[in-house]
């Protein structure tokens, strides 16, 4: 199941406990207070198994009234190449879409890219470095 998290919640400590696993670790890094600042006013949303375990989430920023950064989407390593990321980006372009977002814009590792491409989003720009790694810019049109 698909659903939005509420910030400050236990689900919300976890989902962040997953991003750190998944996301900074492999890098050497931790999931800092710094770097989960201002989180209050955006969106959080996790994909949950039949149990109720939290296996995916993601984070979305509003910039506008239509346009949203997507950012920080993870899924547990044991649940990984079952289609859980395209799974979630799928429910989470369509919750956006419902609440009047049409603009989607994200900055990709470009080791997953294509993976993004696959889904519909294009490169805008020139490769750039964030936290250690080669990103690329891309967006997407509802």
């Amino acid at each position: 199941m698909f659903r939005e998290i509420v910030y400050g919640t236990e689900t919300y400590r976890l989902a962040c406990l997953l991003r750190e696993e998944v996301l900074r670790r492999p890098l050497g890094l931790t999931l800092r207070d710094e770097d989960v600042a201002g989180e209050k006013a955006q969106l959080h949303f996790g994909l949950f198994a039949p149990d109720g375990i939290l296996i995916g989430c993601v984070v979305a920023v509003p910039l506008s009234p239509t346009d949203v950064r997507i950012r920080q989407m993870a899924v547990s390593p044991s649940h990984q190449g079952r289609g859980l990321g395209r799974r979630i980006m799928e429910e989470l372009e369509k919750t956006l879409k419902a609440r009047g977002f049409r603009h989607f814009v994200l900055d990709a590792r470009t080791s997953a890219a294509g993976f993004y491409e696959r889904l519909g989003y294009t490169v805008v720009g020139e490769e750039f470095l964030e936290v250690t790694l080669p990103h690329v810019r891309m967006e997407k049109d509802a």
